[in-house]
């Protein structure tokens, strides 16, 4: 596979962070090296602490690695405008964040950003995340936690990203939101939007049936197609995570 088939290169990452309890520095991020295929659907799953957010910060460089190097489109992630960046690679959090004014007005807040002169067919996204249009004209403060979190995403989607970045985007939803909001991906990705999913649900990693990222101790403990990882070979580690027994053989290593 030639370089431009990459929308992401990871090599040997590393991120440090000063434990405030301890005062000790930890690897949060430990060696990470790994390629994100244009069109791909990848799901990062892994224990909590593990770096999966951290690592979906790096690529939107919200933080910078401490060594090791990420390119995006196989330019240096560093020599890239982060304005422009961010336009490129979409991040929806995990805490969906309504800006002041209209539903509307969130939806239009990254091409007003930008200055864009494009018409913007509000109506339509939010349709696509499965709001209706007669929602445009309220205020975002006063929607749900569902609702916030899939206005979030029809925010990112206006600003026509490359790849989509998504931290837990459905943790606190509601089955119907989740069902929703899986959907949407799901087709966004088959029509080429490259998408990189955190979740703590093995059971979502399964149903998207993607490239799955196991994500323990800092380290990239092993990738491979969801089925392949679910049903076929997986390292004594990832095997202990997907089993549930991760934190009893750390007891035990302890």
């Amino acid at each position: 596979m030639s370089d431009s088939d990459h929308v992401f290169e990871l090599q040997d990452l590393w991120k440090e962070r000063r434990d405030a309890r301890t005062g000790k520095t930890v690897s949060v991020l430990q060696g990470i090296t790994a390629q994100v295929e244009a069109g791909a659907l990848v799901t990062i799953v892994g224990p909590s602490g593990a770096g999966k957010s951290t690592l979906l910060s790096l690529l939107n460089r919200l933080e910078d690695p401490d060594r090791g190097y990420i390119r995006y489109r196989g330019r240096d992630l560093a020599d890239w405008n982060v304005l422009e960046l961010r336009r490129r690679v979409g991040l929806v959090f995990q805490q969906p964040v309504m800006l002041d004014g209209t539903v509307e007005d969130n939806l239009l807040f990254g091409p007003r950003l930008a200055k864009s002169e494009r018409p913007i067919d509000t109506a339509a996204f939010l349709e696509r995340a499965g709001l209706p249009p007669e929602m445009l004209r309220r205020p975002g403060h006063e929607l749900s936690g569902g609702e916030q979190q899939r206005v979030a995403l029809a925010r990112t989607l206006v600003n026509d990203p490359e790849v989509l970045l998504l931290d837990e985007v459905t943790s606190s939803l509601d089955l119907e939101s989740e069902q929703i909001i899986e959907s949407l991906i799901r087709n966004l990705n088959i029509q080429g939007l490259t998408c990189i999913w955190v979740t703590h649900d093995l059971g979502q990693a399964q149903r998207l049936d993607g490239q799955v990222w196991v994500l323990i101790g800092g380290r990239l403990e092993q990738a491979a197609p969801a089925r392949a990882l679910f049903t076929g070979e997986r390292t004594p580690l990832a095997d202990a995570f997907l089993q549930g027994r991760l934190r009893e053989r750390e007891r035990t290593a302890l």
